[in-house]
């Protein structure tokens, strides 16, 4: 029962790892310059980013492809920060160290959560929004480790007059995954409530 946990665990953040990782190649490959006159793809996508030139950009984007006029399109952006840009303002110093601490903070925390799961039926919202908060958080870790920033390419918009920030794949499993987690938070305090005096 335990390795089928830990299993379960491994496939879904892994999935979402590789999605992330694959959506965000194919995005420099699409959306960017990034790829051009490039030996090796891998090597540039794995690699060190050249330093920030176009509109302080390190990769300079193509034209985006859009899906609606009025709502979403496909646009390649760079995100120094945590998710929606938060804290990509912070010194380099500061920055680097403090997301490597948080990323390392946050899979040792999940994994902790994760091993205290008993494979309860009421137990099904944290199962799911575990690893998809683990997996997220790891895809963009990637991302920090090889070039000190996350590749977004997902825009929602409102007639262009209002912006959901630019977000990835890891991002929509961190956001999926703690909305399951505050499911998980209710139900299960709801089952404390509910047993003792159905018992009674």
């Amino acid at each position: 029962m335990q390795n089928t946990k830990y299993v379960f665990l491994a496939v879904v953040a892994l999935t979402v790892i590789v999605a992330d990782q694959v959506t965000k190649f194919m995005t420099l490959d699409s959306l960017s310059l990034a790829f051009e006159g490039a030996d090796s793809k891998v090597g540039v996508f794995f690699g060190k980013a050249p330093e920030a030139g176009w509109d302080s950009y390190h990769f300079r984007p193509k034209e985006a492809v859009t899906v609606s006029d009025s709502f979403f399109r496909f646009r390649y952006a760079e995100n120094p920060g945590a998710a929606f840009g938060l804290f990509r303002n912070l010194p380099e110093n500061l920055r680097g160290p403090l997301f490597h601490l948080v990323s390392i903070g946050a899979v040792v925390l999940i994994g902790y959560y994760y091993s205290k799961l008993t494979g309860a039926k009421v137990e099904r919202w944290a199962k799911w929004g575990l690893p998809l908060v683990l997996g997220g958080a790891i895809g963009n870790y990637i991302d920090r480790l090889a070039r000190g920033f996350v590749i977004d390419f997902i825009e929602a918009h409102w007639f262009d007059k209002a912006y959901w920030p630019a977000f990835n794949i890891a991002d929509s499993a961190i956001v999926i995954g703690v909305g399951l987690l505050v499911v998980d938070s209710f139900v299960r305090k709801e089952t404390k409530v509910v047993t003792p005096a159905a018992a009674a």
